[in-house]
């Protein structure tokens, strides 16, 4: 698992996202959604499909079948459109996304693990302005001097993974997730002026080396009333944690290292999940995350809170039926909105996404090949306005390991 994991890291490290706006904080951070509940526009917090490793909510494994083992590997390419007032720029990335597995240990009690990405960075811009510096005499206009900065920025954070869940009294799950945080994000910029200037050159990095460990709790209760209705409510809770590992600034080559002054924020969300006669789901989520409590490189001013709703559905034709393969096929849409955990000058951007999805089971088990599509828009045009597609596939192993044949 650690060979997988290592590899995978290494993947998503090559195929980073390509948006200037994972200049700020830590980068883009994940949901770590499956494929599935992305076509739900990211509900997770009420989920307990069989069908479905939801490493958002761990109290969720206890849905999975007493026979079954579960293997889920996804994959996305994006594509965006940035603008502002003056021009504009087209990128594509393509990368692995996630591995995730979950089986049973008992028909009380779930465990899954897997890798997933934490954050994102990945950026290359630049920028050409002037400054005025004044003259010996009063009288004199100052002269200007043009200077030309550039920004470019690479690496990920990922979060390896293991979680149990424990069902209560039939109607209660509990569930914790430990997540192992590791990997590394570089931010470099240039400063440079005209030759005549007398100015030259200067060089910033900043670099964090992530190595610590976090939890994430969860809980569901969740009850089937006149045997077609369905109720799941779910909620999850990680407390406020420093963030350890090695951050590097560097100055025109004078290093300064500070292994104190990084935390991760207090997350809470509550999601609500209904059913009817097993073909129709639809879903609600709320998540707020306090950035502005968590301190970063030692000031707890440099993020703002977020907070996060989505909403989802998904549709199963004839979920019992036995002859057309179509019957099976399920359809997803949702949307999400969500503000980001940083400010661009006064304003906080704002993440809004519209999503569809499908699943293709197969004919011969219960394996699926899951695909999404998020149509995304981040910000405006009067700062940096980012429209994107991203399009991911996931193949769910879904297999019978754990029945013994009568002989």
């Amino acid at each position: 698992m650690f060979l997988l994991a290592a590899s995978a890291h290494f993947a998503v490290s090559q195929n980073n996202t390509n948006s200037p706006y994972t200049r700020f904080g830590y980068g883009e951070i994940s949901d770590g959604a499956a494929t599935e509940l992305r076509g739900m526009g990211g509900v997770s917090l009420g989920n307990r499909s069989q069908n479905t490793i939801n490493s958002v909510n761990p109290a969720s494994y206890t849905s999975v079948d007493s026979l079954t083992f579960m293997f889920d590997i996804g994959a996305g390419m994006r594509f965006s459109h940035f603008s502002d007032l003056n021009k504009s720029k087209n990128t594509l990335n393509a990368n692995l996304d996630y591995m995730t597995m979950r089986f049973p240990l008992a028909k009380w009690l779930g465990f899954s693990a897997g890798l997933l990405p934490y954050s994102l960075v990945g950026y290359n811009f630049g920028q050409t302005d002037s400054i005025s510096i004044p003259r010996n005499s009063p009288a004199e206009d100052p002269y200007k001097v043009g200077y030309q900065q550039s920004f470019t920025g690479s690496g990920v954070i990922s979060q390896l993974y293991g979680g149990l869940s424990v069902g209560l009294f039939n109607h209660i799950s509990l569930g914790v997730n430990a997540y192992y945080l590791f990997g590394d994000a570089s931010h470099y910029r240039t400063l440079a002026f005209g030759s005549s200037s007398g100015f030259g050159t200067s060089f910033y990095t900043n670099q964090i080396k992530a190595s610590d460990f976090k939890f994430r709790y969860g809980l569901q209760v969740y009850n089937t009333f006149a045997d077609k209705h369905d109720v799941t409510l779910g909620l999850i809770y990680e407390n406020k944690d420093k963030l350890n590992g090695e951050f590097t600034s560097i100055l025109n080559g004078d290093t300064l290292r500070n292994v104190k002054g990084f935390e991760l924020p207090q997350t809470l969300g509550v999601g609500l999940s209904y059913t009817f006669n097993k073909k129709l789901t639809v879903g609600f989520d709320y998540t707020q995350q306090k950035w502005g409590d968590a301190m970063f490189f030692g000031k707890t001013d440099s993020l703002v809170n977020t907070s996060k709703i989505a909403i989802g559905a998904e549709y199963i034709p004839n979920p019992a039926g036995r002859v057309k393969y179509s019957d099976h096929i399920r359809y997803r849409i949702g949307f999400s909105s969500a503000n980001q955990y940083y400010r661009l000058g006064n304003s906080q951007p704002n993440n809004f996404i519209v999503s569809a999805g499908v699943g293709l089971p197969t004919k011969t088990s219960k394996s699926m090949i899951n695909v999404s599509l998020e149509y995304g828009k981040i910000g405006s045009s009067s700062l940096l306005r980012e429209d994107y597609l991203k399009l991911t596939f996931s193949a769910s192993i879904n297999e019978f390991w754990f029945f013994k044949p009568k002989l």
